[in-house]
């Protein structure tokens, strides 16, 4: 007879395993979903705007110097000085740069994917100052100076409006490129400067922005200031800078940032313009870039939830082979192999109605009806296959709980080991505590394994 029992127990192992083809397949299903959903995002991104940096506004100063050049001839051994006026370029950080403003955030459709971009309505003001003489050696020869504004943007297609640039009282306007930023974004010439003195500029200018995903500023200032409001409940904090303050509800945030030239690189904020013109965006763990960084993202990713769901689905398939194995010990119900595949292939399909659903509806309200269905599905077919409406109605009511401790680790995915962890230990203390009193060695099984045809009867 033992070696019934083993033979049913390699029969109900192997049918776990041939579905979990069925669930892989779903699986491959989520993940083409989730891709076509990414194209989408990306498409969106080509057309309108795509992840933004703000690098400055930055001083920018060229110059051209004098040098020296003594060459020796190799022939004779006489030295000879020539003189040549070569050209430079010092970036400077202001002394002071405020940045304030509101960003809302619209969904944009693709038939029934979605993605996200923002607008951005800032108002950037500060101070920049040229030391005199460039804060060069004074023995150098500095011929003439000219200054420049500069402001990396990462996709200057986001810039919505053509800004006022007022410096030192006097309106400006913007030219596209900035060469010393990579190319990427605009410039002010503010003309030359005299050398010996030095000059200073108080700037301020506003600046609708629209990107999507994702937005880096790069504290550029000695005192940089950043305070962001929006409507959008979910940001995500990141970057080398997180925020000094922030406050976040269902109505949106707040937040604010304080970095302090002692607190940030310099040459990586000027690193974090060139990377944002690269086709790899600068990530906030990227050593090469410092920057604060907002995420405005969707709190609710169906195709990542419902991935999570799917590979929960061999533990379901595990665990309801595991009770209807106990029924058949236990009641001396016997349970055909083809009623296990039956019963294992409703749980399957549980997964494919519910990313099925949840791209038309919530998804909480995919979830829900799904449950529903598979639930009711199988508690009327096992009322018939056991012979009972009570064991059909408590087995179906089983893996109902089954599927509300899913959601819940769905929804918590910081606790989703906990969850997971106190579910397999409660079904393994449940089992032990049914099966405590049976002696296997004389268990009978030819009620079992018969298959005398009595099934469900």
């Amino acid at each position: 007879m033992q070696k019934k029992l083993f033979a049913k127990l390699g029969l109900i192992v192997f049918l776990s395993l041939l579905l979990l083809i069925p669930l892989g397949m779903i699986e491959s299903q989520v993940v083409a979903r989730s891709a076509r959903q990414a194209d989408v995002i990306r498409d969106v991104a080509d057309s309108a705007a795509g992840e933004q940096t703000l690098v400055g506004p930055l001083l920018v100063v060229r110059y051209r110097e004098r040098i020296e050049i003594r060459e020796k001839d190799k022939t004779f051994g006489n030295e000879s000085v020539r003189h040549e006026i070569v050209e430079r370029t010092q970036v400077l950080p202001p002394q002071r740069l405020n940045i304030a403003g509101d960003a809302n955030v619209e969904s944009r459709n693709r038939g029934i994917y979605r993605a996200s971009l923002y607008h951005l309505s800032l108002k950037l003001d500060g101070r920049a100052e040229v030391p005199p003489r460039l804060g060069l050696d004074a023995q150098r020869e500095i011929v003439d100076a000219q200054a420049f504004l500069m402001l990396g943007i990462a996709d200057p297609r986001g810039v919505d409006n053509d800004p006022e640039v007022m410096v030192n009282g006097t309106p400006h306007r913007f030219s596209a490129g900035a060469q010393a930023l990579n190319g990427s974004g605009v410039h002010v010439a503010l003309g030359e400067i005299d050398v010996a003195r030095g000059a200073g500029f108080d700037f301020s200018l506003p600046l609708s922005l629209t990107g999507s995903a994702r937005l880096s500023i790069a504290p550029a200032g000695d005192e940089t200031t950043v305070t962001l409001n929006s409507t959008w409940p979910h940001p995500s904090f990141q970057g080398r800078f997180l925020p000094r303050e922030r406050s976040v509800s269902d109505s949106g945030f707040t937040a604010s940032w304080q970095v302090s030239h002692l607190a940030r690189n310099f040459d990586r904020v000027l690193a974090a313009a060139h990377a944002s013109s690269s086709t790899e965006a600068p990530s906030w763990n990227n050593e090469r870039s410092e920057t604060l960084d907002v995420r405005f993202i969707d709190p609710v990713n169906i195709y990542l939830q419902s991935e999570r769901a799917v590979k929960y689905g061999a533990l379901f398939i595990a665990l309801t082979f595991a009770a209807f194995f106990l029924i058949e010990i236990l009641r001396r119900a016997p349970i055909h192999p083809l009623q296990y595949l039956l019963v294992g292939l409703a749980l399957a399909v549980f997964f494919l109605l519910l990313i099925a659903l949840s791209e038309h509806t919530p998804f909480a309200v995919a979830y829900g009806v799904s449950m529903t269905a598979c639930v009711g599905l199988i508690g009327f077919y096992l009322a018939g296959a056991l012979g009972s409406h009570a064991r059909g109605a408590a087995f179906g009511g089983g893996i109902a709980i089954l599927y509300g401790v899913l959601y819940g680790v769905l929804l918590s995915e910081d606790n989703a080991l906990l969850m997971g962890s106190a579910l397999l230990f409660v079904a393994l203390g449940t089992i032990m505590m049914a099966t405590r009193r049976i002696d296997w060695y004389q268990l009978g099984m030819e009620r079992i394994v018969g298959g005398n045809g009595n099934a469900g009867r």
